[in-house]
Formats: C-alpha cells, structure tokens, sequence
C-alpha cells in the first residue's frame, strides 16, 4: 500500500469499514508478544481457526427459505451498527496501572479470547467469501467478516490502552488451523454466535441494574455488539434450515455434542477467572445457568432438541469437569512424572463427566416452520 493511501485511510476508523478487508487495513499495528502468544494457544478452552469444505458451503441453495433470507441479508446490508465500535464520549478513563493485578489479568486474558474468538470468524467467512462464486453465500459471509472484524478491532482498541495487542495479521498466518465438516462448523459456530448473544445481554442487563460495577465501558458496546451475534446465528439456523437431514437422524446426536461440548466449555472457562465475574457481582454458576436456558429457549428455533439443564445430574458433572481442569492444571504446572500422572487423571476425570452428561435424556422440540427470531433479552 502506497503512502498516499494510507494517508486517506489513517483518519477512519475499523467501525466505519463496510468489508473485513477495510476494517483490518485500518488497524493500527501494535505487535504486543505476550498478547499475540496467548491468542496463538491452541487448548480445549482456548478459540480455534477453522478451515472446512468450502465447496460444500458454496453449493447450498436457499431457494426454500427465500424470503427469510433476503430479509435478513438486507437488515445486515443495511448496517444498523456501522460507525458504533469504536471509542466515543461515553468511554471512561481506565487507570490500567491502578486496577487489582489479579482482575487486570483475567480481564485481559477474557479482551484477548474475544478478540481471537471474533478473528476466528473474520477469517472463516472471509475465506468463505474468497472462495465461493454462490452469490447468497459469498454475501452473507463478507457481511458477516465485515462484523467480526470490526469487533476484533475494538477489543484490541480496549487493549491498547493496557498497552498491549493481538497482531491479527501475524495470527492470520501462524495459527493452527482444524479442520471441520460443514455440518459440524454449522452447528459450532450458530452455537458460538447464540451463546455470544446470551453471554453479552446478559452481562449487559445486570449492569444496567448495577452501573456502580461496570469496571470498564466497553461492556457500554455489548448490546449493539450482542446484536450482531444474533443475526450471524439467525444465518446459520437459515443454512440448515436448507438441508432438513442436518437436523435429522444421526445429527441429533451430533447436535447433542456440540450442545453438551459448547455450555460444558463455557462453564470450565468462566470459572477460570473468579476476580473478573467478583468484580462484574456476578455468580458463575448461576450466570452460567441463565445463559444456558437463553441459549436453549433460542435454540429451539432449528435444534429438534433442548439439553435438560435442570437434571439434578447436570451440574454435579459440570462441577466435576470444572474440578478435573483444576486437577490437569495443577498437573501442568508441577511437571515431571508426578505432573504428567496428574493431567491424566484429570482428563479422565473429565471425560468421565463430560459422557455422564451426554446421557442425560435429552427434551424434544418440535421445530417452526419459519425459525428467524428477534433478539428479546
């Protein structure tokens, strides 16, 4: 890019980008090491790239929910959020240097699995958008990496201030990338988009009742950002709303999985940082609760299944995962023979808990003709 360019690119901001590619462009690069290394971590907990079959994708034909679709391909067309991710009058002064060490580093690592989390997709779609010559396809994935990228930038924007960043260009090229079938990157990534929902109005909600706890003003942004999670979960639930076999048969079995493997992950995830939900007054267990029956009651718009999160077996076994993690991290941490035997029996452990949950009987759903939902959290 030439300096001529850069000049007409440097007053403008990722927020007012309208493709991925702008958005990433306008990104000022500030490569902080040790943000780069944990968003390079590739664990159970930690947010993947995926790459997958994108002819597979590019030949999906959405003739049969037609109207549904162009409706919501023209709400996003329409950018309701264009220009908002990014640092306004509302955005407090943080003294970086004065916050509890132990909060300051569970929130940076919770700003650095969401920004590698929002990438994650950003660099899905946009490969979608690349590869693809389906013009339904390729639309919705440009729309839909426009939205990621824009939100990835405004978490490192939030991180700059800590004075550190993800380089997500380094992390375009280093990360290891896992391959998954189409069928499994819907159902993961219409989970992560509906969980994401779930996850911010509900953080959003109870500051709106508590502001005396909001520590830092991007949770300011999360209803308009929540937003974009949801229509980004609405596409999906159109996509395979296409192919009635993907919610048939043995799918509902996979469908379980993921269902089980997403609220499962979550609950291990946030119990890794007690100073941060402490400092938002929220419980872990209980926020984790009302996540999951807002992610299950939004579900049911294309999933022939819900997860019985009331069973008295569920969070005894989510407890005992979230105790197994504690086991294989003390493990990691002693090294050695000893180390080593520990992490194993965690991960049993864990597994052990994590198939006692798989067969808790699941609740059936009898799915709408019309899925598409509008957010009401």
């Amino acid at each position: 890019m030439n300096a001529h360019v850069k000049a007409d690119l440097a007053p403008l901001h990722s927020a007012d980008a309208t493709t991925a590619e702008e958005a990433l462009e306008r990104q000022e690069v500030v490569d902080s090491e040790s943000a780069t290394r944990v968003a390079l971590q590739n664990t159970l907990l930690t947010p993947r790239f995926y790459t997958t079959n994108y002819d597979e994708m590019d030949a999906i034909d959405v003739s049969s929910v037609r109207t549904t679709w162009d409706a919501l391909i023209n709400e996003m067309k329409a950018d309701p959020n264009k220009g908002h991710f990014k640092k306004n009058a509302d955005w407090d002064h943080i003294d970086w240097d004065g916050m509890e060490p132990k909060l300051k580093a569970e929130f940076i690592d919770f700003l650095i699995s969401s920004c590698t989390a929002e990438f994650s997709g950003c660099v899905l779609y946009k490969e979608m958008k690349r590869r693809g010559k389906n013009e339904d396809i390729t639309t919705l994935f440009q729309l839909m990496a426009r939205d990621e990228a824009r939100h990835a930038g405004f978490i490192n924007d939030a991180l700059r201030e800590a004075g550190i960043a993800v380089n997500l260009g380094f992390l375009t090229q280093a990360k290891k990338y896992t391959y998954f079938r189409p069928k499994f990157i819907y159902y993961a990534t219409y989970l992560s988009e509906k969980i994401g929902y779930a996850r911010y109005i509900t953080i959003y909600r109870h500051l709106e009742k508590n502001p005396e706890l909001r520590f830092h003003p991007i949770f300011k942004w999360f209803r308009e950002w929540c937003n974009d999670e949801f229509r980004h979960g609405e596409a999906f639930a159109l996509l395979m709303k296409t192919d009635p076999k993907l919610t048939s048969g043995v799918n509902k079995l996979w469908i379980k999985f993921f269902l089980t493997a997403v609220y499962s992950t979550m609950s291990v995830r946030d119990h890794q940082r007690p100073a941060f939900h402490a400092a938002l007054g929220v419980d872990p267990k209980q926020y984790g609760y009302d996540v999951f029956q807002k992610t299950s009651e939004i579900s049911r718009q294309v999933f022939p299944l819900t997860l019985d999160i009331d069973s008295p077996r569920w969070q005894p076994n989510l407890d005992r995962i979230e105790a197994a993690n504690h086991q294989i991290a003390q493990g990691r941490k002693q090294g050695g023979i000893g180390g080593w035997f520990k992490r194993q029996a965690g991960s049993a452990k864990a597994a052990v808990a994590f198939i006692s949950l798989l067969t808790i009987p699941s609740i059936p759903n009898q799915v709408p003709d019309n899925p598409r939902l509008q957010p009401a959290y």
